[in-house]
């Protein structure tokens, strides 16, 4: 057998995978000093099982196909978050870094460049809200 450094990382193919990853990726998050306090101000601790859930859904019906039940507008629901661009440069790094630690392969990739796609639809979408004067500037 070979040591674990040495092991290749499957891909991600299933909900198992996904959950691994969304779990992980957000107990990171939780543990962040700059993203934490977002999501903490938002998501009640109790609320996070279904918050995991509903977001390893979104990432079920985007990277694997599966019609995972996800319904939702997760652009609107970021609209009046106390976010910058920091925010999204951190959270896309986390993400790639988790991504990388866990899995490997196409799939892994496809994650990523779609993440960082959400990441610049969300920025231009709230830029656009604040400067339309849709949202108070934060």
């Amino acid at each position: 057998m070979q040591p674990a450094s040495h092991r290749r990382m499957a891909d991600i193919h299933t909900l198992k995978d996904l959950r691994r990853l969304v779990g992980t990726f957000y107990q990171r998050v939780r543990a962040d000093e700059l993203l934490a306090p977002v999501f903490a101000a938002r998501i009640p601790a109790d609320h996070w099982p279904a918050h995991l859930d509903t977001i390893t859904r979104f990432w079920a019906a985007a990277v694997l196909n599966q019609p995972a039940g996800y319904r939702g507008n997760p652009g609107a629901k970021h609209l009046p978050l106390p976010i910058e661009a920091a925010h999204f440069t951190r959270w896309l790094a986390l993400f790639g870094q988790t991504v990388d630690e866990l899995f490997a392969g196409d799939k892994a990739e496809e994650i990523k460049v779609r993440a960082g796609r959400m990441g610049e639809m969300f920025q231009a979408k709230i830029a656009a809200a604040r400067t339309d004067g849709m949202m108070p500037l934060l």
